[in-house]
């Protein structure tokens, strides 16, 4: 996954649509952004993504979720496909009042685990050592230490992506079949499986609208033109709360 079209720094507004809204918007979304260069070698449109989210014994990136702190952040471990020399991503989502920052590090798929473990920020570990991947992994091992950080739960999904040509002004992203699974115990094997995983968000599809800058007018029409209605669709707090629903985790100290 080419990192350099991470939007660093954005703006960011969830939808929970059906999919026959979702199949509507897809040709009204392609007259202004490309497809994901990812999503046009599949024949769906969209490509899988696997996030392993880690959070303190005392689950506090869920609670400062649930609760709505308005600052706030998440750590994930996110990969794309199975392979020994595939990439995982570090990554710290990040949330200040109303805006995203994302800080990512592309380690080695041997390396992940070490970072996990409690490794340093060895250099060793990065795909490509420059000063800013050596940065976001200080800051992923800094708050991995802090919250003594471990994994929790293990999300997938698979993502239809329409973005600016040429710059990081507006992407759009349509998230389906999400579901949620238990982590099991002992090293992580980053795979695409996950044993007896939850549905979460059942049918629905997660829209996101995501910009850099001043809200898209071709944002405003399709809120207006498809009755879109902002709604909250956390992922991994979700995802807990439907393993807990079907009693394969318990939201105590953990």
């Amino acid at each position: 996954m080419n990192d350099s079209k991470l939007q660093r720094q954005r703006f960011e507004f969830k939808y929970r649509i059906t999919e026959q809204k979702a199949l509507a918007m897809r040709f009204f979304v392609q007259s202004y952004l490309d497809l994901d260069i990812y999503g046009a070698m599949q024949p769906d449109l969209s490509y899988p993504v696997h996030s392993i989210y880690l959070d303190s014994p005392s689950l506090k990136t869920y609670n400062d979720t649930l609760n709505g702190n308005r600052n706030r952040y998440k750590m994930r471990v996110r990969y794309y496909e199975n392979g020994a020399d595939a990439p995982v991503y570090l990554e710290v989502k990040r949330r200040e009042d109303k805006i995203i920052t994302k800080k990512r590090a592309i380690v080695h798929r041997w390396a992940a685990q070490e970072v996990l473990d409690g490794g340093i920020a060895d250099s060793r570990y990065l795909t490509d050592p420059t000063p800013e991947q050596q940065e976001a992994l200080a800051y992923f091992c800094s708050l991995r230490n802090r919250l003594n950080a471990r994994a929790k739960t293990h999300i997938s999904y698979r993502r239809e992506a329409y973005e600016s040509r040429g710059s990081h002004a507006a992407r759009i992203t349509f998230d389906r079949h999400v579901v949620s699974g238990i982590v099991p115990d002992g090293p992580l094997r980053f795979n695409t499986e996950i044993e007896n995983p939850v549905t979460v968000f059942g049918p629905e599809v997660i829209l996101e609208l995501k910009f850099t800058n001043r809200f898209p007018e071709f944002f405003k029409t399709a809120v207006e033109v498809y009755g879109l209605r902002q709604a909250s669709a956390a992922k991994y707090v979700d995802g807990l709360i439907e393993l807990h629903r079907n009693r394969k985790v318990h939201l105590t100290h953990w």
